[in-house]
């Protein structure tokens, strides 16, 4: 995977929790997407207007597609540094792309979130210019 890298990422840090994970004492596979939420709300609150914020003005970002690829295991107590970037803007549709590494740099997950930006009927609405604008920094084009 040759990327040049985007001009800005959006990190977040998670400590992993004993709530997070298995008897076997690794993150379970099905939190990924929580911290991906997680780290996607800080983005937009680091951005200037929260997810709840946008919601009182009636828009909404509904998740249509996860992919995610696992690399490696996070355990207990592990700090984990959580990347969000930018990979669509268009019209009514957002993409963000993840990484997730632990101490070291050791890379734990890659992904990608696809939502759709809509009014509170469910019906598509077009991405605000304001919040494009503030997200095309974090945008990866390639």
């Amino acid at each position: 995977l040759s990327c040049g890298m985007p001009a800005e990422i959006f990190t977040n840090v998670h400590r992993v929790t004993y709530a997070d994970c298995t008897v076997g004492n690794h993150v379970y596979y099905g939190r990924y997407p929580d911290l991906l939420e997680a780290a996607r709300g800080e983005f937009f609150r680091h951005l200037g207007t929260s997810f709840l914020e946008y919601q009182d003005e009636g828009i909404f970002f509904p998740v249509s597609e996860v992919h995610l690829k696992y690399f490696a295991f996070a355990e207990y107590d592990d700090e984990l540094s959580i990347e969000c970037r930018m990979t669509a803007i268009r019209g009514a549709r957002l993409g963000f792309g993840y990484r997730i590494t632990k101490e070291e740099g050791v890379r734990i997950l890659e992904g990608e979130t696809l939502h759709g930006c809509t009014n509170a009927a469910g019906r598509a609405s077009r991405l605000p210019a304001a919040l494009a604008e503030k997200l095309r920094p974090y945008l990866d084009e390639n």
